[in-house]
Parts: structure tokens; sequence; C-alpha cells
């Protein structure tokens, strides 16, 4: 059978399975690939294929598992309860603030990368300041759930991790170039905040409360057991050194969470009682993100081992009119929004993002910048009935979902417009081969 067809194939079985839940992501990107890849005739070279898209996402799962670990301590420690409690402290009274203060916040929060507990810690922050001031929590779910979109491209994040083991990238390298566009997104929501607050202001009035409250003495650490303000200044300095470090490349992202994260647990919790007392706490968060970078090896091994990827890519390119194929960087970022709305991140980045990286390829486009391009989107994707955190953060504002989605969907497509233009001007990825 013609493997470009295979594989359109099993890139069609893959993101069925998942879409419609017969399968979940981790178990259908180790059985599916196996099956085409027997049905082809490669079960001589099956295993080799494997390990070797193993080998080639172990930094990548290495590097995630060690940063959730070190930032979910962090938010343990309690280093970012000050900080919090400060900008909550600032923002009580004016509408403008708070909506301010709600992408700032929400940037913070968002650094452990799991969107369930950012909006959880966030709407137990601020939502009591949005009742009191009867303030419009459409506002507040669109300005947490476009910022969480933005923070999501952090190399830990999902789709970022999913980007990099799809195309065997290094995530460091495929984030760095993204940063300023980050930057722009969050200038913008910023931008979007104060622009939500003068409406507010218009309607409600500025009512400053000078009194403490009980709003006022949030903690964003949920284990009080786990908390060191005492040594919140060291942990700063060494999260700060380890953004540095990141920065400048001093060493691997991978080899950089690890020695940060032992580190912390020498000096926070020397006890060895108090340090499996804290990797239980995150352990479910670290094994459903890390057990699925390690069955992507399984996917990606397959797909490219087979060369059905490459006789896919052949086909795409065959549909592609000559004269945009040297734009395949902006035809993904656009392409991204619908796409990552309508089928999971999953189904994407390990179904589509190797056909589009391939093809890109063939006019000259790298599958770095590829890769870039693909994550513009995620600011929508966020608005996808796909998304579990969605539904949580809609119940817990007290919203209608669909009233959210068709509120927030202009300003998260602005933000990835923002994204995608900045991108294009700081060459994270080229407007133009």
């Amino acid at each position: 059978m013609d493997l470009a067809l295979l594989g359109f194939l099993m890139v069609a079985t893959f993101m069925t399975l998942i879409m419609t839940k017969r399968m979940t992501p981790l178990v259908a990107l180790i059985t599916v690939p196996t099956a085409f890849a027997l049905l082809a005739g490669f079960a001589g070279g099956l295993g080799d294929m494997m390990i070797d898209g193993i080998k080639n996402l172990a930094p990548t799962g290495v590097m995630l598992l060690f940063a959730i670990l070190f930032f979910s301590i962090m938010t343990d420690t309690g280093l970012f309860d000050p900080l919090v409690n400060r900008l909550l402290k600032v923002v009580h009274g004016d509408p403008m603030l708070i909506l301010i203060g709600t992408v700032v916040l929400c940037a913070i929060v968002s650094l452990d990368g799991d969107g369930s507990t950012t909006y959880i810690i966030t709407i137990a922050a601020l939502l009591p300041l949005y009742k009191r001031y009867d303030m419009n929590r459409l506002y507040l779910c669109c300005l947490l759930m476009s910022t969480s979109g933005v923070m999501n491209l952090t190399p830990w994040g999902g789709p970022t991790a999913r980007a990099a083991s799809a195309l065997k990238i290094d995530p460091a390298t495929l984030f760095l170039p993204l940063i300023p566009g980050m930057l722009a997104g969050l200038a913008f929501l910023i931008g979007l905040a104060i622009w939500f607050g003068r409406k507010e202001r218009r309607r409600i009035g500025h009512v400053k409360a000078n009194g403490p409250t009980a709003f006022t003495g949030m903690a964003v650490s949920q284990f009080p057991e786990a908390r060191r303000y005492h040594l919140r200044w060291f942990n700063g300095a060494l999260t700060l050194a380890l953004i540095v470090g990141l920065v400048v490349g001093l060493l691997p992202l991978s080899v950089l969470m690890m020695l940060a994260f032992a580190i912390a647990m020498i000096v926070n919790y020397p006890q060895v009682a108090e340090q499996k007392e804290r990797i239980a706490a995150h352990a479910g968060n670290v094994l459903s993100v890390v057990s699925l970078i390690f069955a992507a090896g399984i996917f990606t091994g397959i797909l490219s081992g087979t060369g059905m990827v490459e006789a896919m890519s052949k086909e795409v390119v065959g549909f592609i009119p000559p004269a945009l194929g040297p734009y395949m960087a902006p035809i993904t970022a656009l392409l991204s929004l619908p796409f990552t709305f309508f089928i999971s991140n999953d189904a994407f980045y390990f179904g589509m993002l190797p056909i589009l990286a391939e093809a890109g390829a063939h006019y000259g486009v790298s599958p770095i910048a590829i890769a870039r391009a693909s994550l513009m989107g995620q600011p929508v994707h966020l608005l996808s009935p796909l998304v579990p955190s969605t539904y949580l953060l809609v119940s817990l504002a007290g919203i209608d979902l669909a009233d959210h989605q068709r509120f927030t969907l202009i300003p998260a497509t602005a933000v990835c417009v923002v994204m995608t233009l900045v991108g294009m001007i700081v060459l994270a990825f080229p407007f133009v081969s």
C-alpha cells in the first residue's frame, strides 16, 4: 500500500480515536503507529524505530520532569506568596488595577505549566474582588485564559514540549526566540486590561477600600507545611539564576533543571521524608506529562523511520501552490488557530506538524521555524471545548462557556496575531523563505 496513504490514515485514525475519546492520547500514541507499521510491512525494524524515537525525546522528557517539579516546589515554598499578596493589595479597589493585576498574577502563577492549577489559584484570589465590585467576570475569564495561552509557550508547557518532541528539537532552542513575541502578547493583554478597566470605571466608578480584607491574605502555596518563607531570598536567587542560565545557554536545559531541582530540595527540604513527600505531591502531574512525551517517541520514530512523513509531505506540497510555498511559516501560524481549536494539541502537534514541517522544508523553511509558527494559535486553542481546564475556568467563575467563547474569541485571536507579527519581526520564523 502507498506509504503516504497509510500515513494519512494513521494520522486520521489517531486523531479520531482521541477526539472521540475511544483511547487516551498516551495509549493511542503507542498502539496506532505500531499497528500501521506492521500493516506496512515494517515488522523487522519496528523495535529500532521505536528506540530511536524514544532516545531522541529523552532530553525533553527529562527537562519536563524536573521543570515541573522545580516550579511546583518553588510554589510550595511560598516564593510567590509575598508578590501575590502585594499585588492584591495594590490593585484593591480600582477596577483597572484589578484587571491589570489579573494578567500579572496569571503570568506569575502560570510558571508551573499547569493550566488547571493556575485557574484554581487565580480565581480563588481574584473572584472575591470581582464579586465585591460587581465587575464583569467575562473580563476575568478572557484575561486569565489568554494570559495562560501565552505562558503555555514556556519549554515545560504542553504545546512547546509537544512541538519539540514531534520534530526532535531542543526545547530551549525552540523557545528562546519566542520570548519577544510572548512579551508583546502580555503587553497587549495589559493594554486590553486597561481598556476593560476604563469601561468598568465608567460603569461602577473607582471604589477605594484602604482597610485590610480577607482577600489580601491569599497564599499561592497550597501546602502550609511545605512553606519556607525564611528561604524566599535564596529561592528567588535560584530561580533567577536558572532563568539566566537558560537564556545564556550555560548548560543544556534538562541539566539546568535537574541541578536547580536538586539544590532546591537540599536547601528547602533537607530531610529525606520531606523530599519524598514533595515529589509524591506532584507525581501525578509529572507522570501525565512525561509519559506522553515518551509515548510520542514511538509515534515520531515510526512516522519517520518508515518514511511515511516524507511521503505525506510530498503529497501536501503537491496541494500547495508553488507561489505560496515560501510562506509556509505564516501559513502554519494561521492554520494553528482553527486546527488547534477543532482538534487537540496531541493530534495537531504529533499528527499534522511533522507533515507541515516536511512540506516547509521543500520550500526552504526550516522545521524549527515551522514549529515556532505552529505555537502561535495557543490562546485560541484554550477556547476549544476539547480543553478540560476551560470548563474548570468557567465553572469556577460562574459564567457560561458559550458566552466566554463568544466574548474571548476576538481578543484571543488578536493576541495570536500580535505574537505572530512580533515573531516574524524578530525572525523567530520568516515571513517568506
